[in-house]
């Protein structure tokens, strides 16, 4: 049976009898964008080593996460030797250049991960360094190559992250079965590794001292899913037991941090101080805002940057006075260089921009840079262009693809193109595509695609067989998908424009996108079909409450009642930076953006889709939503995946809910 149809547990509820996704006959053109879309190998994560010599990256190999090394320019790859069956991933490169850490279950039962290291120099096979019993990421090599650390939780269950399917709730919510996630370092040598932050710290991310002597990182108290919104930066010493001394406090910070986020704390050349990213924040990981400064000894804490039309996401120390930053600028990936004084960082020289994602596995936007700041390597890809490792020279220009791992594929949706228009006295931007086979003189429907976060973009990015809205464009739509207020890409400010307004604002920025776009292509306006996924799913549930502009709907993951919602998520962190208040102090501003309050108004059929498991929307407010709708008589049907979380992990799953969201469209809004 084909993957797409082993979805016996599925569980669907209907309004009306509907063939679609698992439950009916596939629109051959559906099962072909399907079977091209899953053909792309995912590449995970790229590090160049110290030197500039080598690099090493993690991808997708007959569905295992497998490492390849090769020279810098790409040529001689090879897989470490070990067995085929085994998965690998985390590489991290020791300063000597010649040694490789990684995870990997080829030492016990499948999945099982323990760390390892390869001399890439040698024949011999790779070595492990540890045996663990939990979960382990971020490993990175302390300056003097003593030393390897990492993210540890010991005896987890799960992976470590809000979007994993949550544990299920019972006994003593909130108190019992909390799984901690640590610092922990390992000698080079091998051994045992050590527990090095507190028990009653959960650790997000960290970054070595210069010297080897010192962690910086930023942590919460347990729950960690819920807490990273109010989390602080620390730094500690690098032995158990050492006292961590905080900061970076942003409840208690009198400056424009105040009550926001931060991430990516890294320290300066001199071990003197740290710069890290901080901003109104959605999502942990999804990093944005302005770059901010603090003594590495305590002190007042700097804004940077304030007032820049860009988002910073991720930075590197290339010099005690200069910062390389890749940052969003107007719905697009820039490298920039960066001077850094005592209180202000300003943009210098803009080394590329590209319509492109791009990334190095480590951090949102991230890069690996040789020692010498003068060679970069990444992932890149685009609309036009899948996956590849680029590397190269650090100049004016962005490096040249060094891979052609997914170089037969092809895109078979239609051209894409920035759309800028002004609004409300703000610049907004979006992506649109074309539909495939684009004919001038025809007319054609239009799905709006509204991102997650709020606090994240659109980049032009190569589709995988997950959720997404490019496939779209195969069928005959255009397909917008707009950056509207609360996105990043044009300053801080910007990113905040929806604070206490989700529903209104960033609405009237779409809808004067579509129009916009209507004056000029031929889009017909009487079949615009809207989608989103997290917020986009809570937009995609309110906005037909506001207008009838939509004539179909696709929600996933959505949020229909903030007022509900704030009692069943396991993120409530999140909310109070853009709401002012907690639920019970403020329910006005929750109920004003709720889209249960206003669902006399909805006329759209509306598909609905959740995974059980989903502890940032859960089920509740998709059930809540399709009870509504089917009281209303209006066309719905809710679908709910066992065993997933906010983020999909089963490839048939992936597969399964793009499929039903074509036929949804193809049903309620034709492209013909």
């Amino acid at each position: 049976m084909p993957p797409s149809l082993r979805l016996l547990p599925l569980l669907t509820l209907a309004f009306a009898p509907l063939a679609l996704g698992a439950t009916g006959k596939v629109d051959p053109r559906i099962d072909q964008l399907l079977d091209q879309l899953g053909k792309v190998r995912a590449i995970h994560a790229v590090q160049l080593s110290p030197d500039g010599q080598r690099l090493a990256w993690v991808v997708t190999t007959d569905g295992k996460p497998a490492i390849q090394v090769a020279r810098a320019d790409g040529s001689g790859a090879h897989a470490l030797a070990m067995g085929d069956a085994c998965r690998q991933e985390e590489i991290a490169w020791a300063p000597d250049s010649h040694h490789l850490a990684f995870l990997s279950d080829c030492g016990g039962k499948a999945g099982d991960m323990d760390v390892y290291t390869a001399d890439v120099t040698a024949t011999a096979a790779p070595r492990r360094l540890a045996d663990l019993h939990g979960y382990a990421h971020d490993l990175a090599w302390s300056g003097d190559g003593r030393t390897l650390g990492f993210l540890y939780v010991e005896g987890a269950t799960r992976r470590a992250s809000a979007v994993a399917a949550a544990k299920p709730q019972v006994g003593e919510v909130g108190v019992e079965g909390l799984e901690i996630q640590r610092v922990a370092t390992l000698s080079a040598s091998g051994g045992a590794p050590v527990l090095v932050t507190p028990a009653d710290k959960y650790v997000y991310e960290f970054s070595w001292s210069p010297d080897a002597r010192q962690l910086a990182y930023v942590a919460a108290p347990a729950p960690g899913d819920n807490n990273w919104w109010i989390a602080r930066l620390y730094a500690q010493d690098v032995r158990a037991g050492a006292t961590p001394r905080v900061l970076v406090d942003p409840k208690t910070d009198t400056g424009s941090l105040h009550g926001l986020q931060l991430a990516l704390p890294r320290w300066s050349p001199d071990g003197q101080r740290l710069v890290f990213i901080g901003g109104l924040m959605s999502d942990q990981g999804a990093t944005g805002g302005d770059l901010y400064a603090v003594p590495a000894a305590g002190g007042a804490t700097i804004n940077l940057t304030p007032g820049i039309r860009v988002t910073p996401s991720w930075f590197a120390w290339t010099s005690p006075r200069t910062l390389l930053v890749s940052q969003v600028s107007n719905g697009r990936s820039q490298v920039t260089d960066y001077a850094i004084g005592t209180d202000r960082a300003s943009q210098q020289h803009v080394r590329f921009t590209l319509p492109a994602g791009i990334g190095d596995g480590s951090a949102s936007m991230g890069l690996s840079l040789s020692t010498d700041h003068r060679r970069v390597a990444f992932t890149q890809s685009s609309y036009t262009a899948a996956p590849e490792v680029h590397a190269g020279p650090l100049g004016d220009s962005a490096p040249p693809a060094v891979t052609a791992i997914n170089a037969a594929l092809k895109p078979s949706w239609g051209k894409a193109e920035s759309v800028e228009w002004e609004h409300d006295g703000r610049h907004v931007q979006g992506w649109l595509l074309y539909p495939a086979h684009y004919d001038p003189k025809k007319s054609y429907p239009m799905i709006v695609s509204v991102h997650g976060g709020p606090a994240s973009a659109v980049i032009p990015r190569w589709p995988g067989v997950g959720y997404g809205s490019v496939p779209f464009s195969n069928l005959g739509y255009f397909v917008f998908m707009p950056n509207p207020r609360g996105s990043f890409g044009q300053g801080e400010a910007y990113v905040q424009a929806n604070r206490k307004d989700f529903g209104y604002g960033d609405l009237s920025d779409i809808l004067a996108g579509i129009d916009a776009i209507e004056k000029k292509l031929p889009v017909d306006d009487k079949r615009l079909g809207l989608t989103g996924w997290s917020y986009g799913g809570f937009m995609s549930m309110f906005v037909p409450t506001q207008t009838q502009r939509f004539h179909a709907v696709v929600a996933g993951a959505g949020i229909a009642n903030w007022q509900s919602y704030y009692g069943q998520n396991l993120i409530d962190q999140w909310m109070i930076p853009y709401f002012g208040a907690s639920v019970y102090d403020d329910p006005a501003v929750y109920a004003k953006s709720s889209a249960i309050n206003f669902i006399k108004q909805v006329k759209t059929p509306t598909l609905i889709v959740v995974g059980d498991r989903d502890a940032e929307c859960p089920a509740p407010q998709s059930f809540e939503y399709w009870h509504a709708l089917r009281a209303q008589g209006v066309p719905t049907s809710l679908v709910v995946y066992p065993n997933e979380g906010h983020h999909f992990v089963d490839p048939a799953h992936q597969r399964d809910v793009l499929q039903r969201a074509l036929e949804w469209f193809a049903k309620y809004l034709p492209a013909s």
